[in-house]
């Protein structure tokens, strides 16, 4: 019987790594059969990388829109203290931050050291994403963020513009 119990378990920690993997590779139909068939929707990698997070981070926009429909916590932080919502603004996947906003993430949710994802988007010259989040709360720090991602896009657009 113990056999038995350790091969379960054996088989359902491939079927985890084959989740995670369908996240990150934005396989939504493969995902969406192991979560239909209760696969954990917060489930974590190693490194405390939830679903949500893999796919996000990897650009997967209708796996990220999945996993936010079936109820994704999308503050939810990884072992380094980020959210997706930090991955997708320091990537540059202005669809992807709106889905997780929308699904209500926060903007000013401290992914270490007092980083937030609207801070990150500045500093990487996400200028398109930092609009955005301006839109939809709008104070004097965003307002702040938007004028330093301006800059950083400008000087960003000359480095490609030079290669």
């Amino acid at each position: 019987m113990e056999a038995i119990l350790e091969e379960e378990q054996r088989r359902y920690e491939e079927l985890q790594v084959f989740a995670l993997d369908f996240a990150r590779q934005g396989k939504t139909q493969d995902l969406k059969a192991m979560l239909e068939a209760k696969m954990p929707i917060n489930l974590c990698d190693h490194k405390g990388n939830s679903l949500l997070m893999l796919a996000s981070y990897n650009g997967n926009l209708e796996t990220t829109q999945l996993l936010v429909d079936m109820g994704a916590d999308v503050d939810k932080k990884n072992d380094r203290g980020q959210t997706p919502l930090a991955g997708v603004c320091f990537k540059g996947y202005l669809d992807i931050v709106k889905v997780l906003v929308k699904a209500g993430a926060n903007i000013y949710e401290n992914n270490g050291m007092g980083t937030t994802p609207i801070m990150f988007a500045s500093m990487f010259g996400n200028y398109e994403i930092v609009k955005y989040l301006n839109k939809e709360n709008s104070n004097y720090k965003t307002k702040f963020y938007l004028l330093i991602s301006k800059i950083f896009a400008i000087i960003k657009n000359i480095f490609k513009k030079g290669k």
